[in-house]
């Protein structure tokens, strides 16, 4: 096996030394040889850690365009490797090479450029996982044009505001969802996947568009390529801004984390539009020489999930804690997976989802840590040791700080990246929001939102978003230990906590919780999840009240705590029950 390896990295990296350079040391490489150095490095000490996070250093980059001059060439030496699998639920798939997607995307790009597409431009991406969709981005950024990225769920509100605010000026979807844009008064030029509506061009066009792309001018790695709306948990959605270099050669970290080799096959659960798929089915496989493979159904299943990881021998797995919680539902043991790897993200996993897993296939999920704003942070690598609970150390490229509210590092504080040592997978900034970008920037650190701990061995464990973690009876409360013990209640599918107001405590947990499948609100049932809970949990950390609702969630499925939090502030009489809500003292 370390001799075909061996031949997959020469494959994919034009061959020379597996070990390559020292990330940090040596003749300074720049541009796509700075770049490919800095991969390889990484891919050669794949379970070593330590060395990796000791010795990388981001590559120098002047002029870089991750289309033309990495894919491109990885195109020419990986010919016929399969770059893209897309799968559906009937069985139908279409895969294309490496090679194919280089030459398909210069057709793209033309056809765009012949619409008028210029450097610089704005196109909105709102696609589902369908392969225009990969075509479009590599095609966009071989012309220099700014990509945003949108879901499929958005209303037609949701992309009048994206188009204004993005200064958008190109549209490309799925002809199902021309009619969201009748009401989207810019002048935009409107490209169709599927049959073309009145008014709008066909995608298809670009077929006879010459598979030859001369680049215009020179992209600049520091040129703006990405802008993310983010999912907007607490506030209106933020615009965020990434370059050629900081999502593109940023996601090495990514890499990293998920453990990806060249001729891996790679599948993330994952929907377009936000930044995870773009973090784990572009860049970060592709920067590996893995095969992006994608279950493009409509409605998540359990069990075709697990026969497709089978029927494609997928080697490594990210899928967020609620696709988790639903496969182990199934009997995973009787699946024979080729899986190597697999990750969590999103949110962060509960100790009964990672021992179903560990015990059926032998393998831990592994936790990371990141957001829209940067590429992976923090993370547990293949070959680190895991600690339960911990979403792992920072890794390569990152240097952490946890900052307590006067700014010193301390054992549990704020997220935080150290600027002095900038990572080149950071954003530029909250594009148009120069106030909110100094913010963000303050004091030599970059400040994620986000709270956590530390252990001796540098190990940090995620506490909560800043703004959720509360106190009661004087005592620090995290949400997400708490809602960790409800979800193991088998009645409970999710939960949210909250501070509730209490005349001598300040303010108690409150649990929001939505039931399985067959479960009805009731007293009884409120009791002895209450009950379970206070067996696991530490008295002071004692849930004293639960509510049976549904959860408020952004357009993304995020929980949005703010809301709750406002109802419970919101109370009139601080005595009264809501429907379905149940105090301690009552049962």
């Amino acid at each position: 096996m370390p001799g075909d390896q061996e031949r997959r990295l020469q494959l994919f990296h034009g061959g020379g030394d597996r070990r390559g350079r020292r990330a940090g040391g040596g003749q300074t490489l720049s541009g796509a040889a700075g770049f490919l150095a800095a991969r390889d490095f990484l891919l050669a000490h794949a379970r070593e850690a330590d060395v990796a996070c000791r010795d990388f250093a981001w590559p120098a980059l002047g002029e870089f365009n991750w289309a033309l001059d990495y894919f491109d060439a990885l195109g020419s030496r990986a010919g016929d490797a399969p770059a893209l699998i897309v799968a559906d639920e009937h069985g139908a798939e279409q895969r294309l090479s490496f090679a194919a997607l280089a030459r398909r995307s210069n057709q793209v790009a033309n056809h765009l450029r012949a619409l008028g597409v210029r450097r610089g431009d704005r196109i909105l991406l709102m696609l589902g996982n369908v392969v225009p969709l990969w075509e479009t981005m590599l095609a966009a950024m071989k012309l220099g044009a700014v990509i945003i990225p949108a879901t499929t769920l958005l209303s037609s509100a949701d992309l009048r505001d994206r188009v204004t605010r993005g200064r958008v000026r190109h549209v490309v979807t799925a002809a199902g969802f021309a009619d969201r844009f009748a009401d989207v008064a810019a002048q935009l030029t409107r490209v169709a996947v599927g049959t073309a509506p009145a008014g709008w061009h066909a995608y298809a066009d670009a077929d006879a568009a010459s598979a030859r792309f001369e680049a215009d001018g020179v992209t600049h790695a520091d040129d703006t390529l990405l802008l993310y709306f983010t999912s907007g948990t607490t506030a209106q959605p933020k615009l965020v801004e990434h370059s050629h270099a900081s999502y593109p050669v940023g996601h090495l970290s990514t890499m990293y984390w998920l453990g990806l080799q060249p001729g891996d096959v790679h599948w993330n659960i994952s929907s377009p539009g936000w930044a995870k798929h773009a973090w784990s089915n572009v860049f970060a496989p592709w920067n590996a020489g893995a095969t992006v493979f994608v279950h493009d159904t409509g409605r998540f299943d359990a069990k075709a999930t697990l026969a497709a990881l089978v029927r494609y021998s997928v080697t490594t797995l990210c899928a967020p804690p609620t696709v988790w919680r639903m496969l182990i539902q199934e009997p995973l043991g009787d699946y024979d997976v080729a899986l190597r790897e697999v990750c969590g993200a999103g949110e962060p996993l509960n100790p009964e989802i990672i021992e179903r897993v560990r015990a059926a296939w032998g393998l831990t999920i592994r936790d990371g840590f990141g957001q829209t704003e940067t590429t992976a942070q923090i993370g547990n690598p293949p070959g680190q040791p895991i600690k339960p609970g911990s979403m792992g150390r920072p890794l390569p490229g990152y240097r952490i700080r946890l900052l307590d509210a006067d700014g010193r590092e301390a054992d549990e504080g704020e997220i935080c990246i150290d600027l002095s040592a900038r990572p080149l997978g950071l954003m530029r900034g909250y594009h148009g929001d120069p106030e909110r970008t100094a913010e963000a920037m303050r004091d030599g650190h970059y400040h994620t939102g986000d709270v956590a701990s530390r252990d001796a061995g540098g190990y940090i464990t995620y506490v909560g978003r800043a703004d959720d973690v509360f106190k009661a009876s004087d005592y620090r409360i995290s949400p997400f230990e708490l809602e960790s013990v409800l979800i193991e209640h088998p009645a409970v599918a999710e939960a949210a906590i909250v501070p509730s107001p209490d005349p001598v405590r300040m303010a108690v947990p409150k649990a929001y919780v939505v039931l399985v499948a067959g479960q009805v609100p009731s007293a009884g049932l409120a009791g002895d999840i209450l009950s379970f809970c206070r067996e696991r949990l530490a008295p002071y950390k004692r849930i004293r009240r639960i509510e049976f609702a549904e959860l408020p969630k952004t357009i993304s499925g995020k929980i949005r705590r703010v809301e709750l939090r406002g109802r419970e502030q919101g109370r009139g009489d601080a005595t009264a029950r809501h429907r379905d809500e149940y105090w301690e003292e009552d049962l």
